[in-house]
């Protein structure tokens, strides 16, 4: 989608519990799109729980989709991007 694309690694963030967005929205200036997924351990309950986590986000600027839609929020962020909906 001719979008640039800066990897951050290591951020001291693990497991799928949704608090990872958090922590990037809070190294970065701009929006940041969180995708839960349905794939967890312990009690996930097939991404409800890092769904609502990344709900009660208290940091700027995070946006969430729903459940396994990476696509969506893929879409999204080239829409942000590049500024437009054409």
């Amino acid at each position: 989608m001719g979008n640039d694309v800066v990897r951050i690694y290591d951020v001291g963030v693990a497991g799928m519990e949704g608090a990872l967005p958090s922590v990037v929205a809070g190294m970065v200036n701009v929006p940041v799109i969180a995708v839960p997924t349905s794939v967890g351990y312990g009690a996930s309950f097939g991404g409800i729980a890092a769904l609502l986590g990344m709900l009660n986000s208290c940091a700027n600027g995070v946006a969430v989709v729903n459940i396994d839609n990476g696509f969506g929020a893929g879409c999204m962020a080239s829409l942000i991007n590049h500024g437009t909906r054409d």
